[in-house]
C-alpha cells in the first residue's frame, strides 16, 4: 500500500521516515474498536486491532482491517468538487475550499432570509460521532430540520426507554450473562451501538445460553439454545405473548416488581390479551417453544436483551421498546450486573450541552417536520423521511428548498428510492458531504471531500450509551479532505457565528471535554475514559422518572397523548393485512439482512471486501424455489407493488417458507456514472414511505412487505 500511495495522499501530520505506531478508534461501522495504525513513511501500511482496548481485546472485523485500502483507494473525492451541466449529469469540475464554502453560505443565507431558516434541512446518515456538531450548526443557523434515520433506528428505544426506566439499557456481556436474548440482530458481525462483537462472542464462550430471534438461520441462531424462527414482522406479538406467561405463571421477580415498580396490575391486564395460543397463531411459532424462550430468559439469571433495528423499522417501534423494557424490568435483570444496564456516562458534556438545543427558539423548534404528529421523534429532534419528502415535493407545511447531507447514500438506505430520487431532483440546493462519488452524490450541486476516521480527531462513541469513550487521533492527510466536523464548523463561521463555534478542532474537542477536566492533547495520552460502573443503582436513588420508580405505565408517554401500554399491530402489508393484495404478492419480504463486510451502502468499491460477497443474493427456502421455479446461483426478479429488482437466488432452508430475505443498499460503483446501477438490486425500490407510521416515532414498516418472484 505504501508504494501506491501518491504524494498528495503523504501525511501532513508526521511525515517521518521512520514505522511507529499509533492508538486510535475505528470508525468503519458503530463499533468504535480499539485499533493499532501502523504507519511508515507517513503512510498508514495496516491496521490491526489493539489487545489492550477493553471493548474489542484485539478482534477486529474485515471493515476495520481494510481501513488502508479505503483510505488510499484511486476513486476517492479528495477535492471540493462543483456540478456543471443538468442535476445528474456527471459532469463536474474541482473548485476550491473557499468558493465552497462562499456558495454554500450565501445559498443558505439566500434561503433564510427569503423563506425562513426552516427551508433549510441537514440530513445526517450513519451516526459517525459528528452528530453533536451538526445540530450545533442547525440549532445555531435556527432550522429544526435534521433528518436522521433515528425514527427508524435506534432512537425509538432510547426515548421510550428514558420515559420507563430513565436510560437506555445495555447488554452488559462484559460481565458474562448465563442467558442472552439476541433479537432481531447479528452483533457479533455487525457491532451496532454500544456493542463490539468480541464481548459477545467471550461471553457464549464462557458458556452463556442463547435465545436467537430471528426469521433467518445465522451463525448464533447455530449456536442458540431456542431459535425463534418467527414470521417477519411479528416482533411485538411475541413479546407481548412473552410478557403473559412470565406474568400469568409468576416467573417475575417479586421483590423488584413491588419495590421499585408502578403500573404493574395495569401491564398484566393488557398481557391477559395475548395468550401463547394467540401469539402462535401470529408468529408462526409453537406455542410451547415461546413458553421454553420465555422461561429460560426468567429463569437463568443474570440474563440480558441485545435489540437490533428490525424492531425500530415497524408500525411497532415504541411498544417494541416498551415490550423489551417491561421484559428486562419484571424479571429483575435492570440495571444488574450482566443483565440489561444503565451505565453511567464518562465525564465529558452531553450531546445537548455541546449541541446548543437551548439556542433554537421555541417557534423555530415547533416548526420541525412531523414533530406534533410524532412525540418520540419530537424528542430527539429528528425529522422523518417521509415528512421530508413531503416537504419537499408538496410544499406541506412548508417547502424545503435546500439538504445539506452528511453521511448518507440516500437513494439507496431511505424507504421508497424513486420518491427520494424525485425529491433530490425537486431541490434549489443540494450539498453532499462525501467519500466517493455516489448515487446520491451525483444529484448535487457541491460535493465536498470527507475525511476518513484515520484522518481525523475525535472523541469516539461520545453519543452511545455503553459509559466509555475513547480517542481517535488524525494520523494522515488525503488530498484536501476536511472531517465533517471542520466543515460543520467553517460553514457556520461563514454564516458570522464565529462566536458559536471554534478556532480550531483541538479547542472544539477540549471544549467537549470540559467535565473531565483535560485538554483534548492530555485526552490523547490517556486514551479511553470511562464512566463509574455501578450496578442497581435504583435501590440508593430510585429510577430518573417521575416516580423514581419503573413505570411500567410510563407517565411521560401518557403525556404524549399516546397509549402507555404497548400492542400488538399487523405490519400494514402482511398476508393477514392485505389479503387481497396477497393474492398478486403472495411472498412475505423481509429486507435488510446484514452482511459483515459492508456497512450500509458503503465499501462496495473496496477490492478485498466486494470479493467476499461480489453481488446481491436473495434467500428463499427450497419449497419456494421449487414451487416458483427458481433455480440456486440465477438471477431471479422480485417485484412488490411499487417497483422491480433483481438478485441472484441463494436456496437455503434457513429461511421460511413464502419469505424472501434479501439485503438492503446495494449499488454497483464500478457501473457507468452517475448511474452506478442504484436502481438495479436496491431493495427500497420496492419499499414504502407512507403511512401508517408508528404513532410515537414515526417509524414506516421498511422490513416486512409483500413481493412476488420469478426467473430473471
Amino acid at each position: 500500500m505504501a508504494e501506491a500511495a501518491t504524494i498528495e495522499q503523504r501525511s501532513e501530520v508526521e511525515a517521518t521516515q521512520s514505522e511507529r505506531v499509533v492508538k486510535s478508534t475505528c470508525r468503519g461501522c458503530h463499533g468504535a474498536c480499539g485499533v493499532l495504525v501502523h504507519v511508515r513513511d507517513g503512510v498508514v501500511t495496516k491496521v490491526v486491532g489493539d489487545p489492550d482496548n477493553p471493548m474489542n481485546r484485539g478482534s477486529l472485523c474485515s471493515i476495520g482491517l481494510a481501513a488502508p485500502e479505503l483510505l488510499y483507494h484511486q476513486d476517492r473525492l479528495l477535492h471540493p468538487m462543483k456540478r456543471r451541466g443538468a442535476r445528474g449529469s456527471g459532469q463536474w469540475e474541482r473548485i476550491s475550499w473557499d468558493e465552497a464554502f462562499d456558495t454554500i453560505a450565501a445559498k443558505l443565507q439566500g434561503l433564510r432570509q427569503a423563506h425562513g431558516a426552516e427551508s433549510v434541512c441537514l440530513v445526517q446518515g450513519t451516526g459517525r460521532d459528528y452528530a453533536e456538531f451538526l445540530y450545533r450548526f442547525a440549532n445555531v443557523f435556527g432550522t429544526p430540520s435534521v433528518a436522521t434515520p433515528g425514527y427508524i433506528c435506534y432512537f425509538p428505544r432510547v426515548v421510550v426507554h428514558n420515559a420507563v426506566c430513565g436510560g437506555l439499557p445495555i447488554a452488559n456481556y462484559e460481565a458474562h450473562p448465563k442467558c442472552a436474548v439476541i433479537w432481531g440482530c447479528n452483533p457479533h458481525i455487525t457491532s451496532p451501538e454500544e456493542y463490539q462483537g468480541a464481548q459477545l462472542v467471550d461471553a457464549l464462550n464462557a458458556g452463556m445460553k442463547l435465545i436467537v430471534i430471528d426469521p433467518r438461520f445465522t451463525t448464533l441462531a447455530s449456536r442458540a439454545t431456542i431459535w425463534l424462527q418467527l414470521r417477519p414482522g411479528t416482533d411485538t406479538a411475541l413479546a407481548l405473548g412473552m410478557l403473559h406467561h412470565i406474568i400469568s405463571n409468576k416467573l417475575y421477580d417479586r421483590d423488584f416488581v413491588e419495590n421499585y415498580t408502578i403500573g404493574f396490575e395495569q401491564l398484566a391486564e393488557r398481557a391477559r390479551l395475548w395468550p401463547l395460543e394467540r401469539v402462535a397463531e401470529i408468529t408462526w411459532l409453537p406455542a410451547r417453544k415461546i413458553a421454553d424462550a420465555a422461561e429460560l430468559y426468567a429463569r437463568e439469571k443474570p440474563a440480558a436483551i441485545n435489540p437490533g433495528q428490525v424492531l425500530d423499522g415497524s408500525v411497532n417501534a415504541a411498544s417494541n421498546a416498551l415490550c423489551l423494557g417491561h421484559l428486562m424490568a419484571l424479571t429483575g435483570n435492570l440495571d444488574r450486573q450482566g443483565g440489561n444496564v444503565l451505565f453511567s456516562p464518562p465525564k465529558v458534556k452531553t450531546l445537548s450541552q455541546f449541541a446548543l438545543h437551548g439556542e433554537l427558539p421555541p417557534e423555530a423548534n415547533a416548526k420541525r417536520l412531523g414533530g406534533a404528529e410524532f412525540p418520540v421523534a419530537n424528542q430527539g429532534m429528528i425529522t422523518t423521511h417521509p415528512k421530508l419528502l413531503d416537504s419537499i415535493l408538496d410544499g406541506t407545511p412548508y417547502r424545503t428548498r435546500a439538504v445539506l447531507v452528511h453521511g448518507s447514500n440516500a437513494l439507496l438506505s431511505w424507504p421508497d428510492s424513486q420518491r427520494v430520487y424525485k425529491a433530490f431532483n425537486a431541490l434549489e440546493f443540494l450539498v453532499v458531504t462525501e467519500l466517493f462519488m455516489t448515487p446520491t452524490a451525483e444529484l448535487a450541486d457541491i460535493v465536498l471531500p470527507v475525511a476518513t476516521w484515520l484522518e481525523t480527531d475525535d472523541v469516539a462513541a461520545y453519543w452511545t450509551r455503553h459509559g466509555k469513550v475513547s480517542v481517535r487521533q488524525k494520523i494522515v492527510q488525503c488530498g484536501e479532505v476536511k472531517s465533517d466536523q471542520e466543515i460543520l464548523m467553517e460553514l457556520g463561521k461563514r454564516l458570522g457565528y464565529a462566536d458559536k463555534f471554534f478556532p480550531t478542532m483541538e479547542d472544539a474537542l477540549t471544549d467537549l471535554l470540559t467535565p473531565s477536566g483535560l485538554t483534548w492533547r492530555q485526552f490523547k495520552e490517556v486514551g479511553f475514559l470511562p464512566g463509574e460502573l455501578r450496578y442497581e443503582k435504583y435501590r440508593t436513588r430510585g429510577f430518573s422518572t417521575p416516580s423514581r420508580k419503573y413505570e411500567f405505565v410510563p407517565e411521560k408517554i401518557s403525556a404524549m397523548g399516546r397509549d402507555p401500554l404497548p400492542t400488538y399491530l399487523e405490519p400494514p402489508e402482511s398476508p393477514v393485512s392485505k389479503p387481497e393484495l396477497c393474492k398478486v404478492y403472495p411472498l412475505i419480504l423481509s429486507t435488510g439482512y446484514r452482511q459483515p463486510m459492508f456497512f450500509h451502502s458503503e465499501s462496495r468499491q473496496i477490492p478485498s471486501l466486494r470479493a467476499k460477497w461480489p453481488e446481491p443474493l436473495a434467500e428463499v427456502h427450497p419449497e419456494t424455489a421449487a414451487r416458483y421455479n427458481l433455480k440456486d446461483g440465477a438471477m431471479a426478479v422480485i417485484e412488490s407493488p411499487r417497483g422491480s429488482i433483481s438478485m441472484k437466488v441463494k436456496v437455503t432452508p434457513g429461511v421460511l417458507r413464502g419469505v424472501v430475505a434479501a439485503p438492503h443498499c446495494w449499488w454497483f460503483p464500478e457501473k457507468t456514472s452517475p448511474d452506478h446501477g442504484w436502481r438495479e438490486a436496491n431493495v427500497n425500490m420496492l419499499t414504502d414511505s407512507g403511512p401508517p407510521y408508528d404513532a410515537y416515532a414515526g417509524s414506516v414498516s421498511i422490513r416486512t412487505l409483500l413481493c412476488r418472484v420469478r426467473p430473471a
